[in-house]
């Protein structure tokens, strides 16, 4: 049996600018987006040192599409 394996490598977001959705409300219910070369990350505004999930921009667009219905 052979088994498919992805690495994951943890990089320092460190000065990333991060910016939350204007139809966001005030209550720190939502997540942050920040823009970086070839894609982005995103964490939870409730816990800025959470740790952030990374997406190459092909991937986050799949899945804004899904999340709109359109795929």
């Amino acid at each position: 049996m052979t088994e498919a394996r992805t690495a994951l490598h943890a990089a320092s977001l460190d000065g990333a600018s991060w910016r939350k959705s204007s139809y966001s409300g005030g209550e720190g219910e939502c997540v942050e987006i920040a823009d970086l070369p070839g894609g982005l990350a995103v964490r939870d505004s409730k816990d800025l040192n959470s740790p952030a999930l990374r997406f190459h921009v092909s991937e986050w667009t799949h899945f804004c599409q899904f999340a709109a219905g359109e795929k």
